[in-house]
């Protein structure tokens, strides 16, 4: 497996595991739940635009 392949994998992994945490959270009923919910979703919402990113610009680079 190459090291562009492993980082895509590994973004596509973290961006899963933010989701289904932030998920979680915001089902508890804890008081600090539905913030951690939501910043996690938030981490996530931003890996996945990295994800898109690091996708195009290895496309435009040629190695």
């Amino acid at each position: 497996m190459s090291l562009k392949a492993f980082h895509i994998f590994f973004i596509v992994l973290s961006v899963t595991l933010a989701a289904g945490f932030g998920t979680w959270a915001l089902r508890q009923n804890t008081p600090w739940s539905g913030s951690l919910g939501v910043v996690s979703l938030a981490v996530g919402a931003v890996l996945a635009v990295y994800l898109v990113w690091f996708i195009r610009k290895m496309k435009r680079t040629a190695l």
